[in-house]
């Protein structure tokens, strides 16, 4: 997504032409919007609509996230980290963060040159790993261009649905990501209620004394989140629209 304009360029229908028109299939292509964490801000809720409608399989695909983008694993249960060869990928064996959300290690494009090597440093990767955990993550190579290992990472998605609803952390797992889903709704409704209910003039006012440095940021955030604590008393007070 533009910083500038917020627009975008989604090209999944064209990636996935093959499948776009198919009768039990249904794709939709969301922005981010600003949104920092690899997914566009609605998207729980598209999850839970498909998720009503039946779909047996609901695949979310995030926008090329790096180390802090993990917003996916507070939606998904099975999560798959896909690499490929000659993007660098072997640097990310080493680093934190999204090399460690992963259920599943896919290394697309396994026919190029220097997916072995992607898939062994992965491997080796997870060897080092000293805690103990129930579930063994796997590494598959797979081609979506040959479809070579697309059966074998749905043999391994489902097990780990199995593996899932078999673990005692399965419901606990969702009952957390409930909350914090609840959290960030809270959070975002009380940053839209702050730009609503505070008046603009002064808000301007004491945005320009921390541009003059007549004040500093954390009071200036003090002072803004005390004017709108205290249009809770007023009669005036209106909840922006959801």
């Amino acid at each position: 997504t533009s910083p500038f304009t917020g627009g975008a360029l989604l090209g999944d229908r064209i990636r996935m032409q093959d499948h776009f028109l198919d009768d039990r299939v249904f794709i939709r292509s969301m922005g981010t919007r600003g949104s920092l964490g690899g997914l566009a801000r609605n998207t729980k809720d598209a999850v839970k609509a498909l998720d009503a409608f039946g779909f047996d399989w609901i695949i979310v695909e995030t926008v090329g996230v790096g180390q802090a983008e993990l917003d996916i694993i507070d939606i998904s249960d099975s999560t798959m980290v896909v690499l490929t060869p000659g993007a660098g990928d072997s640097i990310q064996t080493i680093k934190a963060g999204i090399m460690e959300i992963a259920d599943i290690f896919v290394v697309n494009k396994c026919d190029l040159p220097g997916a072995h090597k992607v898939a062994s440093e992965i491997d080796q990767m997870l060897e080092q790993q000293d805690e103990y955990t129930e579930w063994r993550i796997p590494v598959i190579q797979v081609s979506a261009q040959d479809n070579q290992g697309i059966d074998e990472l749905m043999f391994l998605l489902k097990k780990h649905k199995t593996h899932l609803q078999g673990s005692k952390f399965f419901a606990s797992k969702r009952e957390e990501r409930t909350k914090k889903e609840i959290l960030d709704i809270v959070n975002n409704r009380w940053q839209r209620l702050v730009e609503f209910q505070i008046n603009q003039r002064t808000l301007d006012g004491i945005l320009g004394n921390v541009a003059d440095k007549s004040m500093d940021p954390y009071t200036a955030a003090e002072k803004i989140i005390k004017e709108v604590i205290a249009s809770f008393d007023k009669e005036s007070f209106i909840w922006p629209d959801k």
